[in-house]
């Protein structure tokens, strides 16, 4: 686990029945969210879910995306092409919080999104790195929009952000859909079980591999 996940995590209670309260409400939440996929509105509902994910809701739309895909394999590609433009336009809305809004609405934020530490902890990241930090948290289980808000607040160059944004964002949701639409529902269980793993490994890879370029140039 990353220091960032391990400090995303900081923020869920996971004992006593506060955390069971806290779980139940989440439980709630993605079901509310899943069942989108049985109704009229699940593309509408898809596109709203991933634009707000990447600024403040928790539920992720990979949940939702998947199961559209279920539901209709021979458009999985196109709910993929809906969530990576409205994720990545969430990201954008989520860029412009953190750039213009960020004084007015930081209490929200550090009090109910994220924690100060985390907010801290993306900071130093982007230091390091901007374009890595941003890629790797719009394709991994990392919390995205943490890096969406802290990109504005920090001034992160936009262009490098959004680039970062659609190769991350499209990588991640054309898997799942590809995976779906090549494979059918069999797919699923491996989905649910190692596409988090992946992720990271490709992270890894990618990373890997840009390395070896650069020593070798």
């Amino acid at each position: 686990m990353s220091e960032i996940e391990a400090q995303a995590q900081t923020k869920a209670p996971t004992a006593g029945s506060e955390g069971i309260g806290a779980l139940s409400w989440v439980r709630r939440l993605y079901d509310w969210v899943l069942h989108w996929a049985a109704t009229p509105y699940g593309v509408a509902a898809l596109g709203v879910l991933a634009f707000a994910e990447s600024s403040f809701f928790p539920i992720p739309p990979d949940v939702l995306l998947m199961a559209l895909c279920l539901g209709a394999p021979a458009r999985s590609l196109y709910f993929a092409f809906v969530c990576t433009v409205a994720s990545v336009l969430g990201g954008a809305f989520g860029y412009v919080i953190g750039a213009f809004l960020w004084d007015q609405m930081s209490g929200f934020f550090l009090g109910y999104v994220f924690s100060q530490e985390l907010f801290d902890l993306v900071g130093t990241k982007y230091s390091d790195n901007a374009f890595w930090a941003v890629f790797t948290a719009g394709l991994t289980p990392i919390p995205y929009k943490v890096f969406t808000i802290a990109a504005g607040v920090f001034r992160i160059d936009f262009g490098e952000f959004l680039f970062a944004s659609v190769f991350a964002r499209a990588t991640r949701f054309f898997a799942i859909a590809g995976l779906i639409y090549f494979f059918g529902p069999p797919i699923r269980t491996f989905i649910d079980k190692y596409f988090n793993l992946l992720s990271i490994l490709f992270v890894v890879l990618l990373a890997g591999g840009f390395a070896i370029v650069r020593w070798v140039l």
